[in-house]
């Protein structure tokens, strides 16, 4: 995979919450090809999955708890780097995942597709396209920041 210093990987393990959480995991896999690393508690109470080099939490969603399909709107996304995102495509779309973008190339230089899953949590599937400082495509970094 290329780098692109417009956006760093792997530096966030996120915490997902879902209503029915075996469900969830299983869809998770189906459509998206996560794998299982764990699962704990006794009823099932929470598991970490893989993607690639993508790790995330996924909890099973407690009182006063409520799923952005729930809520009517998503506060947040997802963004999994993979290297074939064609192929992981077509396999979230058989699933029958709800595609919110077709796959395209950014302007910050990635080529991705967008996609909800049956939760309605918001999630990008990428792969770096070109490597482009952020004033390439208009962004203005912050003084001292550095590269990525």
């Amino acid at each position: 995979m290329i780098a692109n210093r417009s956006l760093p990987m792997d530096t966030v393990l996120p915490h997902v919450w879902y209503q029915e959480l075996a469900s969830a995991i299983e869809w998770l896999t189906k459509a998206f090809g996560f794998r299982e690393h764990y699962r704990y508690g006794a009823p099932l109470s929470g598991a970490q999955l893989h993607l690639a080099k993508a790790w995330i939490m996924v909890n099973q969603a407690r009182a006063g708890y409520k799923s952005p399909a729930m809520l009517g709107f998503g506060a947040q996304s997802l963004t999994v780097f993979l290297e074939d995102v064609e192929g992981h495509y077509r396999r979230a779309k058989a699933a029958g995942a709800k595609i919110l973008e077709e796959p395209h190339e950014t302007v910050y230089g990635e080529f991705q597709y967008a996609a909800e899953d049956l939760d309605g949590h918001h999630w990008l599937f990428s792969r770096h396209a070109r490597d482009l400082r952020p004033e390439d495509w208009g962004a203005t970094v912050a003084e001292g920041a550095g590269e990525v």
